[in-house]
């Protein structure tokens, strides 16, 4: 049995979706609310659905599991509250790993691209400490994912009890369908095609950044089935551990994403720029690139989706089809 934590949200769901086909028993740890968030499970229901504050109870029951993919978190890059995004991005995580490393079972956690911050330092995963300690993330969930990161390098470092299989999944832009209760976090792709299909250009933000051209600011955006694979591929290669970036490799332009939404819907490729928020200011990162060499050492030999393939499949198969869940 695999748990998922999150398993209701956009990447968990997909995940969900993928370890059903497999046959493979589940349990979904998440809320799912009022707002139509269990569409998201509707076509691939779990074994079990167990309520986030519940969690601690249910695993002090012992259940059998091989390993848990915690992917749920505090995931707003403008969240606020510090003290309820450390609860549940460190001191959770710190719990999680410390019951799977007593009992045997295997983790993989999300961490997030946005430890790099302004990207001055790179987009290396390297999981040293001392590289690790010299990020400077820009916005407190990014903090906090890399908290996490540093604590478990440190424990790895001092000899302490690990589970039998771990990595940290530094994810980087992620699309793709099942992300519609995600307000104000939704993919950009998601928000141009609104845009576009109620018939207005897609909007984008001015570049904040001096000698930067509007639209050129770069992202690596990855198709969220690639990212399902990656994970796929680490619970069937039990011998891979370590802290790896899940992206590209390849950074596309904002313009290009636009252009490639557009063509997708049918529509011409009408852009307009707006000014970037005050409360994104000093927060935005304007280039994001994952260095993949240490992921394809460890041997993964998949092949990530080009972006505009990504966006053809999620416009025209998904937001477009009438049925808009995986």
């Amino acid at each position: 049995m695999i748990m998922v934590t999150g398993g209701a949200g956009f990447i968990g769901s997909n995940l969900q979706a993928a370890l059903a086909s497999r046959g493979q028993e589940t349990v979904v740890v998440d809320w799912l609310g009022s707002d139509g968030k269990w569409r998201n499970l509707a076509a691939h229901p779990p074994s079990q659905v167990v309520a986030p504050e519940q969690l601690d109870g249910f695993l002090a029951m012992e259940p059998p599991l091989e390993a848990i993919v915690h992917l749920g978190a505090v995931s707003a890059t403008t969240a606020t509250d510090a003290d309820e995004t450390w609860r549940t991005n460190v001191a959770l995580s710190q719990r999680i790993w410390d019951w799977c490393a007593r009992r045997g079972v295997r983790l993989l956690y999300a961490s997030s691209a946005a430890t790099y911050g302004d990207g001055a330092r790179g987009f290396d995963d390297d999981g040293s400490i001392a590289h690790l300690s010299a990020l400077r993330p820009l916005n407190l969930y990014g903090w906090t994912k890399n908290a996490f990161d540093l604590w478990a390098a440190r424990l790895l470092e001092a000899g302490g009890a690990r589970p039998p299989q771990w990595a940290g999944l530094k994810f980087f832009n992620v699309y793709g369908p099942n992300e519609y209760h995600k307000g104000g976090m939704i993919s950009v792709v998601k928000v141009k095609h609104d845009e576009v299909a109620a018939g207005g250009p897609a909007r984008l933000f001015k570049a904040d950044q001096p000698g930067m051209a509007d639209g050129a600011q770069r992202r690596d955006f990855i198709w969220v089935g690639d990212v399902v694979d990656v994970m796929l591929w680490l619970l069937d290669t039990p011998a891979v551990s370590g802290l790896f970036n899940v992206g590209t490799g390849q950074a596309r332009t904002y313009l290009d994403l636009a252009h490639a939404v557009c063509d997708a819907a049918g529509a011409p490729r009408r852009v307009e720029f707006i000014d970037l928020p005050e409360k994104l200011r000093g927060q935005y990162q304007s280039f994001t690139e994952a260095r993949t060499e240490r992921l394809r050492a460890a041997g993964y030999p998949g092949q990530f989706t080009p972006l505009e393939e990504g966006i053809r499949r999620y416009v025209q198969d998904f937001l477009a089809s009438g049925e808009p869940y995986l």
